[in-house]
């Protein structure tokens, strides 16, 4: 059974994660990820059909996605809390601007900055958060008309 599942959807899941991931080495790395918990889970998996299967599988894959994405996003946050440069060299305004996007929800705030600090467009984050492009624009567009509403208070 294992052999056959991962012949049957190892190259469709490594295909999905790239398109969501835009890397096919970290996609490799979450598709083994995935079958190592598709072990760790052998009862689950094989009480189910092959249909559900597949989709444990594509689900397991887009967690440990979002889980990676997370952790990578709040060790940015502490990396640049540490630098105690950061604070000099930016002043009162970037601490007035950080403090102002903590009134961001975590993926809104994570998709604002992927936006303005990191340059990606709408379409390129939509793919790395496995959202329609629409979303994300409209997720920007509040992001935006709050921080706005923030500023002029």
């Amino acid at each position: 059974m294992w052999e056959e599942l991962y012949e049957d959807h190892y190259k469709e899941l490594v295909s999905y994660g790239t398109r969501m991931s835009g890397s096919k080495e970290l996609a490799e790395d979450l598709v083994q990820e995935t079958f190592v918990k598709a072990l760790m889970n052998t009862e689950t998996v094989e009480d189910l059909s092959h249909s559900k299967r597949r989709a444990w599988l594509y689900r397991t894959f887009k967690n440990l996605f979002f889980d990676r994405y997370r952790r990578a996003v709040l060790e940015n946050e502490y990396k640049q809390s540490l630098q105690p440069e950061y604070l000099e060299d930016h002043g009162i305004q970037e601490i007035e601007n950080a403090m102002l996007l903590q009134s961001i929800e975590p993926q809104d705030r994570a998709i604002f900055q992927l936006r303005y600090f990191d340059g990606y467009t709408a379409e390129e984050i939509s793919q790395m958060m496995n959202l329609p492009p629409g979303t994300v624009r409209s997720k920007l567009s509040r992001s935006r008309k709050l921080l706005k509403q923030n500023l002029e208070r």
